[in-house]
């Protein structure tokens, strides 16, 4: 079965509602990160836990989903009926294989809000610091980088509607797409409902226009495109950019950069670097000066697209490993001597 929820939040099978609430009051206070200075990277790991098995167990739905399928059946292993209950939502890229059913575990910091009323009741959590930003608690659910929203001060439960976390998913990119730009579709299952309060699964089909140049971590929001839910504002949908590893090229800021295994006649004597770029052409470069192992070549404009510059590009960094000889015979040494000694 994977993780044993009932075993994290140390209830029994048939727990209801109440034995829930009160197991997670007294772990999640005491795994708060906060309450736990010396060991904090243990008690991110338990307080995501602990609020993972909470929201599970306390959700009729999923409850039902991971006691017959276990948490692989949340996961994505097995596609249950009507699935995408309040605050997950269904992802899969058009195209890319079957649809399946993912559970998208809530950020435990708002769960931990909607209990305590605030963020954290030991001093830490207001201005930023602890558990806010970074991508601490990703892990191979669809936990984004940052998904941690402003619950910074305390608000009264009768406040009108509140707005559902968002909910955020990684959007990976080849080097390509974000050299050239390019066109992505999600479908993404979400409950909508209909006037009588009755909910609906629809999908939809969203476009994200990929520009030249986006980095890593550009954020593409879609407002209120989570479930529809009584008495809450449906989340929104957040796509943040991320880089696939190239085999040829690294990126620094609007860089490229690449290199080059030669041999060291070739450092010595001269080369020519051949290159494909990102969009299809063949580049030659003679290197004309002694490469030493530090030598970088430089040339400009090849490097990514500035997106808010379009007419602009960063450059293209050549950096050059040179293979040394691991010996040589004494007739090349005595060679090698005179050369280098004229």
């Amino acid at each position: 079965m994977g993780v044993d929820y009932y075993k994290i939040l140390q209830v029994d099978k048939n727990a209801n509602d109440d034995d829930l609430k009160k197991a997670y009051r007294k772990l999640a206070m005491k795994w708060h990160p906060d309450k736990n200075p010396n060991n904090k990277k243990e008690a991110e790991a338990k307080f995501k836990q602990i609020s993972e098995a909470y929201e599970v167990l306390s959700d009729p739905q999923k409850r039902a989903i991971y006691d017959q399928y276990g948490e692989e059946g949340l996961k994505g292993q097995v596609p249950p009926p009507d699935a995408g209950g309040p605050g997950g939502a269904t992802f899969f890229q058009t195209g890319d294989g079957p649809n399946v059913f993912r559970f998208n575990p809530r950020n435990a910091d708002d769960i931990f809000a909607e209990f305590f009323g605030y963020s954290g009741p030991f001093g830490g959590m207001g201005g930023g610091s602890g558990m806010r930003g970074g991508s601490r608690f990703s892990g191979g659910s669809m936990f984004g980088d940052d998904i941690f929203s402003s619950f910074g001060e305390s608000r009264p439960m009768s406040s009108g509607p509140r707005k559902a976390p968002p909910i955020e998913q990684k959007l990976p990119c080849s080097l390509e797409e974000l050299y050239k730009g390019a066109t992505k579709r999600m479908k993404i299952s979400r409950e909508i409902s209909d006037a009588s309060g009755k909910t609906l699964p629809v999908e939809e089909i969203l476009t994200i226009d990929i520009k030249p140049g986006w980095k890593k971590g550009t954020k593409i929001t879609f407002p209120e495109k989570g479930n529809e839910q009584p008495n809450v504002i449906p989340s929104d949908l957040i796509f943040i950019i991320d880089e696939k590893p190239h085999s040829v090229f690294t990126r620094d800021g609007n860089d490229l950069i690449v290199t080059q295994k030669i041999s060291l006649a070739e450092a010595l004597t001269g080369y020519t670097v051949h290159l494909t770029t990102l969009d299809g052409r063949n580049l030659n470069i003679p290197i004309n000066s002694v490469i030493n192992p530090n030598y970088e070549e430089v040339v400009p404009r090849e490097g990514m697209p500035i997106p808010k510059e379009p007419t602009k590009r960063g450059n293209l960094r050549i950096k050059f490993n040179i293979k040394f000889p691991t010996r040589l015979t004494a007739e090349q040494k005595s060679g090698i001597k005179k050369l280098l000694s004229s």
